[in-house]
């Protein structure tokens, strides 16, 4: 392919106009429950992260990673894949576990680490993860996940199912040797996954030009012999229909695509980054104004499926959810210490018998204060 305007690495892929209006040319044309679906969970997500950053900072929780900004990415790819298939998240696509069904509490329990936690505590606050909706954990050794998603794509393969493999990354993990890695393997062996890169600007405090010299992220498709699609990462339509062809693509044996989804992290990179001392307020109030609910609430209200009234019935309702959620989950206590020797093993052996039997006759820890 010859590099030029037409090339779909260099431009960048949108349905929604920033008057909220759609191109019919790009438009999907989804149906109004699914809507109204894609709305209520990125709001879901805004709200989810505005409350526990505040947990955070009262004490509550030790670290958050909020999703602010990259709402469109985690919800639009969950609904354009299917449930059998398996997603290897980054930092912000945790929550497409809470688009997969999985429930608000044990999600939230992941981040206190206590009873309710599925992975009894044993992970770091933010790396959510559950085999019920087949999401591994993502890892703080950056991209790392991606040569997992194209190993397990290619064991999809071999046995010739349905399922695909999704795997995420930042600007700033395109540096790391395991991206490179995994987009070869999965081109020269032509694996059902789904690569994408949510180009947020920032790499923590490293700004993304700072991660590569090529014109865009997407055009590195071309130098692993794989397509690629730039895309409007703040568009949650564009984003749903580039991510469902990725998936179609990788499912029908066509083999993998690389996705660059253009977008801003609003927020600090964590609870424990103060962005303030690395970037302008300026760059940050220019993102702001294509915010990616912000647009797509004017779509639908052109659409007619919302007006001020619903919008906040909504957030009220999600309000009530979420703060049910935590009453919930700051009820439990800290997981039982007998699960440290759990799932060590499938037969547990003799030594760690001896050593639950002891466990159990011993007193508990006096309380720390």
């Amino acid at each position: 392919m010859q590099l030029g305007d037409d090339d779909p690495t260099l431009g960048l892929f949108r349905v929604l106009r920033d008057d909220g209006s759609a191109d019919p040319a790009t438009d999907p044309f989804l149906p109004a429950e699914t809507l109204r679906r894609m709305h209520r969970e990125m709001l879901r997500i805004r709200l989810l992260d505005e409350r526990m950053l505040a947990r955070q900072r009262q004490g509550k929780v030790g670290f958050y990673g909020t999703v602010t900004g990259q709402e469109a990415t985690p919800v639009a790819a969950a609904l354009a894949i299917e449930l059998h298939d398996w997603v290897f998240p980054a930092l912000r696509e945790s929550a497409m576990m809470l688009v997969r069904g999985f429930p608000l509490d044990r999600y939230l329990a992941q981040v206190y680490g206590n009873a309710l936690d599925v992975l009894k505590g044993r992970m770091q606050p933010s790396h959510m993860a559950g085999r019920q909706v087949r999401q591994v954990s993502w890892s703080s050794c950056m991209a790392s996940q991606l040569p997992q998603a194209v190993g397990a794509a290619y064991a999809m393969k071999l046995r010739g199912s349905r399922e695909i493999a999704i795997g995420f990354v930042g600007d700033g993990g395109t540096s790391e040797p395991d991206f490179h890695v995994a987009m070869n393997f999965a081109a020269v062996w032509r694996v059902p996954v789904v690569i994408v890169c949510q180009n947020n600007h920032w790499a923590i405090s490293v700004p993304s030009n700072r991660q590569t010299a090529s014109a865009t992220f997407a055009v590195k498709a071309h130098g692993y012999g794989m397509p690629g699609l730039r895309v409007d990462g703040n568009d949650v339509l564009a984003v749903y229909v580039a991510v469902r062809e990725a998936a179609e693509r990788a499912r029908s044996g066509g083999g993998p695509t690389f996705l660059e989804h253009v977008t801003y992290r609003i927020g600090a990179h964590s609870s424990s980054d103060d962005p303030t001392r690395y970037r302008a307020e300026a760059e940050v109030d220019a993102w702001r104004q294509r915010d990616p609910i912000v647009r797509f609430e004017r779509y639908l209200r052109r659409a007619g499926l919302l007006d001020e009234s619903g919008r906040a019935r909504i957030e009220a309702e999600l309000q009530d959810e979420i703060a049910a959620a935590i009453a919930r989950v700051e009820a439990y206590g800290p997981p039982p210490r007998e699960s440290l020797l759990e799932d060590v093993y499938a037969t547990r052996p003799w030594h760690l018998e001896e050593q639950a039997r002891a466990l159990a006759a011993s007193p508990p820890p006096r309380a720390m204060h």
